[in-house]
């Protein structure tokens, strides 16, 4: 039976809407051709774009499509120049990650051999790992509302054991079911520093106890500044790594760069039951409109959307299908053929999208 599906869809900023357009027509094609599964679009308005001609930057009706799809795809979204008058950034997706309790942002790290990458892999070793990066706490918990003196300044870092305990669940599941497709070998590491801060043992703690209901999987610990050494040192031997929201959001961008830089960089904010998919790099404004945006992070964020659907309504169609996605944006970017300026080529946004579109088996 064709099952459908409904997803939210937010064009995002800047360069949103013009890597969000190909990335829609190349998931409509996959949905017309599979009796699988069926997929429908809703726009949901929001944004700095929005907030400047309207004076409302996520309206309640775009959070209500949103709560009510089965799945929320994200542009780019955000503009320097358009902040609230505390000079904060406008960051719908922020709001998202909390009104819907978004705990695990995912972003895969991956490089196949023969992918351009600033570091010099021994023996085509390939670097396939996932981090985790808590969401909707954290040192971003007080975002917005932190105090401010004169002399001072103070942000609250906050870690529940309530959101630790999900997210760590998660994790073990992740490296499990990894371990199980053949792409991990089921470790995973606590990123923290628990050699200093109370909270960071407190977490790490959590971490343990979870440890001890998966003896069937490696766990351990590495402390965030070692871990950004080994991420350049020897990034093949991570395959889960899970820490909290600020470590998560440094982290995340060196392991783009690792890829080659965020045009390559896909993420995932999931919760117990909902999930947003988007890319990992800004909205670009200075070069929206030109046609010479790199889509490649925003069809990798759609197909990690369709294997997270396969998965969560065990419908096998959609896990191909997003599979076959990823791995033909991976075929693409390491033959080098088709890429965008920022990863060294000529390619223009649509060249870039068809150059996937073509190469998508039948």
């Amino acid at each position: 039976m064709n099952k459908g599906y409904e997803v939210a869809v937010f064009h995002g900023d800047g360069i949103g809407p013009e890597i969000m357009a190909p990335t829609l027509e190349i998931l409509r094609s996959l949905s017309e051709r599979n009796a699988g599964y069926s997929l429908t679009f809703t726009d949901a308005p929001a944004g700095a774009a929005h907030y400047a001609a309207t004076g409302e930057s996520f309206p309640t009706t775009s959070l209500d499509i949103a709560r009510g799809a089965d799945a929320i795809l994200l542009s780019a979204m955000g503009l320097p120049d358009v902040r609230y008058p505390d000079g904060t950034e406008i960051s719908p997706q922020i709001d998202l990650r909390k009104q819907l309790g978004l705990f695990a942002g995912v972003r895969p790290v991956k490089v196949r051999p023969g992918q351009a990458t600033p570091l010099a892999l021994p023996d085509e070793r390939e670097i396939d790992f996932v981090l985790i990066r808590e969401s909707t706490e954290g040192l971003f918990y007080s975002q917005g509302t932190g105090e401010v003196s004169e002399y001072e300044a103070r942000e609250t870092l906050l870690i529940t054991r309530d959101v630790s305990e999900k997210l760590f669940r998660f994790a073990f599941q992740l490296a499990q079911n990894r371990k199980t497709s053949g792409r991990g070998h089921g470790r995973v590491t606590c990123v923290d520093k628990a050699n200093v801060f109370r909270a960071f043992a407190f977490f790490r703690s959590i971490f343990d106890a979870e440890a001890a209901q998966h003896p069937h999987l490696t766990a351990d610990h590495a402390y965030v500044d070692a871990t950004a050494l080994w991420m350049v040192q020897k990034p093949w031997e991570f395959d889960v790594l899970v820490t909290e929201n600020m470590f998560g959001d440094i982290l995340s961008d060196l392991g783009a760069g690792l890829m080659g830089g965020l045009g390559l960089a896909p993420s995932a904010d999931i919760g117990l039951d909902h999930a947003v998919f988007q890319p990992c790099h800004g909205s670009a404004p200075d070069i929206a409109g030109q046609g010479t945006a790199n889509p490649f992070a925003m069809i990798l964020s759609a197909a990690m959307m369709l294997e997270w659907l396969g998965v969560t309504h065990d419908n096998p169609a959609l896990s191909s299908d997003g599979e076959r996605l990823r791995e033909t944006v991976e075929t693409v970017t390491a033959d080098g053929h088709n890429l965008t300026r920022d990863l060294g080529g000529t390619a223009r946004t649509q060249e870039a999208a068809k150059a996937v579109m073509d190469a998508l088996p039948a």
